[in-house]
């Protein structure tokens, strides 16, 4: 063993005494664990193994992920699918509860009729969006771990205990929007 070795060893060992023994680990698969509020579909889905995807178990998300009014399916955003197991991770792994997906612009358009928190170009018509809520995971964490990752927009909607994820720019909002009393 030359200088160069041992120094390197030396180095790796004194690392090992101070850091957590996953720093060392390597991801070899990702599993999202979701589950279909409206749908009462469950899915457990490794849709990344060894560095690559693997497009039978994304395909498998879009249709999940699908307009569930109109059982239409759209390829859904890889970094959403990105986004939402990195939820799940920050989240100790629990089940992610799906309460809107992909939704159709026909079905977007029938909720803005009914719904004042639609937005009329919403990324859920782009496969860019999704709405999650985690049991046991408070609407205000979960708020948090999805800011703490500043991969999109984050909206939050604490009365009715869920949040809006989507790949947009990163950007935040609260609905309904609270206005100072003067």
């Amino acid at each position: 063993m030359d200088r160069r070795e041992f120094l390197k060893l030396g180095c790796l060992a004194t690392a090992s005494l101070f850091l957590p023994e996953s720093a060392f680990s390597m991801e070899y698969e990702r599993v999202l664990k979701m589950y279909h509020r409206h749908t009462g579909e469950e899915i457990t889905a490794t849709f990344w193994i060894d560095g690559e995807y693997v497009y039978e178990e994304l395909e498998s998300l879009d249709f999940f992920l699908r307009d569930y009014r109109t059982d239409e399916v759209c390829r859904m955003d890889r970094n959403l699918i990105e986004y939402l197991y990195q939820i799940q991770r920050l989240s100790g792994g629990k089940e992610i509860h799906v309460l809107s997906a992909y939704r159709t612009i026909q079905t977007n358009n029938m909720l803005r009729k009914h719904n004042r928190g639609v937005a009329k170009h919403s990324y859920h018509t782009k496969g860019k969006a999704v709405d999650i809520t985690i049991p046991g995971v408070s609407t205000a964490s979960l708020k948090r771990i999805a800011l703490s990752l500043k991969r999109g927009g984050v909206g939050y909607y604490p009365k009715s205990h869920f949040i809006h994820i989507d790949t947009g720019r990163p950007r935040y909002w609260r609905f309904p929007r609270y206005r100072r009393r003067r």
